[in-house]
């Protein structure tokens, strides 16, 4: 009877995690799987499929939008991330002193975050349009039109407008995460620290900072992916990744090939291609922020 208690207890823990393994098998292993194997083949989607081997892996690695494309994604993770997180831990330490309005600026900036990429992007679209957008005008009102730009419309500035947007969109959530972590940090090291001499810079280095270690990890590492994910919507809405494929992420080239272009098998193959870069890059960069002497 015992030993069956015990075979029971040790099996629950894995009762309990197998709908989780089920889901995760059903909709991110077998279809993972699938697209791999679609990748060795020649397919618009509708017709059946031919096998072609590493041809479309040979395509994919000779083609020049698609390498844009990865070019512009990684340009677009490491600004949206550093700036995400700049920016949000410098809100957040702002707001967490008392100030009047406090409660009203933590909204105002965190609002943002509530709004669809529909939403965003319509918005954008309006405010950055050449012609009648509001920026635009607000620049000529100031008699500042040397500053005039095409935001969306002329390459060089069109991704970082787009990268822009998306960091204003977001930096809200991380300067709540921020918030939080800052508010759990003892008052009694910066008191220490200030009966110590420390200046306020110092007290930030050596005292905010290491408190914060676990935040800026979970911060850093929800800006990666949600820049390498969340990308597309926020492209698809305002430029569709031109002019001249100049805002074009991988995402987008990546449907544009399956759905635009009726090359399934290319689109599966450039997914591989991403995904094996991702995961080099994302185990690369957990290495370095985990390392206990990052913080010291």
């Amino acid at each position: 009877m015992k030993d069956l208690l015990k075979k029971k207890e040790k099996a629950f823990p894995y009762l309990m995690c197998l709908p989780a393994l089920l889901l995760f098998t059903l909709f991110i292993t077998l279809p993972f799987i699938n697209g791999l194997w679609i990748s060795f083949h020649r397919w618009d989607g509708f017709s059946p499929m031919k096998w072609i081997g590493l041809k479309n892996y040979r395509f994919v690695l000779t083609d020049e939008i698609f390498w844009k494309a990865i070019s512009n994604t990684f340009i677009y993770a490491f600004f949206v991330t550093l700036i995400k997180n700049i920016i949000g831990l410098g809100l957040a330490i702002i707001l967490a002193k008392k100030i009047r309005f406090r409660t009203a600026f933590r909204t105002a900036v965190y609002m943002p975050v509530t709004f669809s990429y529909v939403v965003v992007g319509i918005l954008w679209v309006w405010i950055l349009n050449p012609n009648f957008g509001l920026l635009n005008h607000f620049l000529r009102a100031l008699g500042l039109d040397f500053l005039i730009r095409g935001w969306l419309s002329e390459p060089r500035y069109a991704l970082a407008s787009v990268i822009g947007v998306d960091i204003w969109k977001w930096i809200g959530f991380h300067m709540v995460l921020y918030l939080a972590g800052i508010q759990a940090i003892p008052k009694q090291l910066y008191e220490a620290a200030e009966i110590d001499g420390a200046s306020a810079w110092q007290r930030f280095c050596h005292v905010t900072i290491p408190q914060l270690n676990s935040t800026i990890i979970v911060n850093v590492l929800l800006s990666i992916t949600g820049a390498f994910v969340a990308n597309y919507d926020i492209v698809k809405m305002m430029t569709d990744g031109g002019p001249f494929h100049s805002t074009e992420v991988s995402l987008t080239y990546i449907v544009s090939t399956a759905f635009r272009y009726s090359s399934v098998g290319k689109a599966n193959a450039m997914s591989m291609i991403l995904f094996l870069l991702v995961l080099v890059f994302g185990l690369l960069q957990l290495k370095i922020m985990t390392r206990e002497d990052v913080y010291e």
